[in-house]
């Protein structure tokens, strides 16, 4: 399996020199880093390319890393029936920079593209209804990065006084959730059944 993917690997590195920065073939899966300009045409490549034959979009998403000037990864998973070869495309993306939308050449990125960007707020150019996807209307913020708040910052809920969906701030502090990652079971003054198990082993 290696020896196919690295095959595959110099071939997409030979004939797009223009779009391929890098790759590497890890854990049996060939990953591909690809300039952010150009990762229209690789995918166009991926798909109409016979060696390649790249024709089904899998998923698009997206990893943060705050820490680094190019904050993003934008990932695509690409599947080739054809020739029954998976590949990953991994971009890295400025806060601010533009990702070139690819649904003209897989029109199943519409929701994958918004999806990200509701999650990460990564934007993409060229996308026909770039608009949040999973969250609900005049959501503040992006859950999937790294430096949002694990309770939120607007609760919601039914009021049963007002009779309607009321939303609020969040007052419970991060602060309140730092966790000891002590088993729950660690310091329990009675014995579940089984647990003297562990005393007999020992």
């Amino acid at each position: 399996m290696s020896d196919a993917l690295n095959e595959l690997g110099t071939h997409i590195e030979t004939k797009r020199t223009d779009c391929v920065l890098g790759w590497s073939v890890a854990h049996d899966e060939l990953t591909v880093d690809v300039a952010l300009s150009n990762i229209v045409g690789l995918v166009e490549f991926l798909k109409s390319d016979q060696t390649c034959k790249f024709s089904t979009l899998v998923d698009i998403t997206a990893v943060d890393y705050p820490e680094r000037a190019k904050r993003f990864d934008v990932v695509y998973h690409f599947l080739s029936m054809y020739q029954n070869q998976r590949i990953r495309l991994r971009i890295a993306v400025r806060e601010e920079d533009m990702v070139p939308s690819i649904t003209e050449v897989h029109p199943s990125a519409n929701w994958f593209e918004r999806e990200v960007f509701d999650m990460y707020g990564i934007l993409f150019s060229g996308h026909p209804d770039l608009r949040r996807i999973l969250t609900d209307y005049g959501f503040r913020g992006y859950p999937l990065r790294k430096d949002f708040p694990t309770t939120g910052y607007t609760e919601v809920r039914y009021d049963e006084e007002q009779k309607r969906v009321v939303y609020e701030p969040v007052s419970l502090v991060q602060e309140y959730r730092q966790f000891d990652f002590m088993s729950p079971w660690e310091g329990a003054e009675y014995i579940l059944p089984g647990d003297e198990k562990q005393e007999e082993a020992k």
